[in-house]
């Protein structure tokens, strides 16, 4: 199944993609969506990140867009090599740290695939 996954507690998509709607991505409101959305269905074709995503259902802080892609990469086992994402976070500091993180895997993993 292709498809694009749009990770916010708050955002709908057209308060970050001028030319995209709702209908355009699979919303998710929290980690655990995410994770089980991408468990069901596989990598989408690109993925949105927030990383604020509110609290949880017992007030506390949930978990955040830098949990969901710490999961991508060290937990999901999933090949990650072509993955295509944005942050749209208005966290600038989380905003890097997930750039960062998926950044620097996807170059690993292409760098390994290189060397094969």
């Amino acid at each position: 199944m292709a498809y694009k996954l749009f990770l916010d507690d708050i955002r709908d998509v057209k308060m970050v993609y001028k030319n995209l709607t709702d209908d355009d991505f699979v919303i998710v409101r929290n980690f655990n969506d995410f994770k089980k959305v991408i468990l069901e269905n596989g990598i989408p074709e690109l993925i949105s990140f927030d990383n604020d995503l509110g609290l949880d259902e017992n007030g506390i802080i949930a978990e955040d867009g830098y949990a969901a892609a710490k999961w991508l990469v060290y937990e999901s086992g999933l090949d990650l090599e072509n993955l295509k994402f944005n942050v749209h976070s208005a966290n600038p500091v989380a905003s890097v740290q997930i750039q960062s993180l998926l950044d620097n895997y996807i170059k690993y993993l292409k760098n390994e695939s290189n060397n094969k």
